[in-house]
């Protein structure tokens, strides 16, 4: 999107420009607070997995995902983009 605006101090006229720096599919809306998500965090990622279990989240080893309350995480955009679409 391009605009044109005016710097007062200087009078110039000023031509702005805005950049799409990342896309990402929007998380469905479907998602309730009491809903358990699967989220899929590697064994290797500690923070992660430590956010998880203090959101109440409990390690599924059939699944290999950590399951937790959706309302837990809404929140956190670092786990809600690992949740994994059933």
């Amino acid at each position: 999107m391009l605009g044109a605006d005016g710097d007062e101090r200087t009078g110039d006229n000023l031509t702005t420009a805005e950049i799409i720096v990342d896309r990402r599919p929007r998380l469905p809306s479907r998602y309730r607070d009491t809903d358990m998500v699967a989220v899929a965090v590697p064994y290797t990622e500690t923070a992660l997995r430590e956010k998880l279990k203090a959101a109440g989240g409990r390690w599924n080893p059939e699944e290999r995902v950590w399951r937790v309350c959706f309302g837990a995480i809404r929140g956190d955009t670092t786990l809600v983009e690992r949740i994994v679409r059933e």
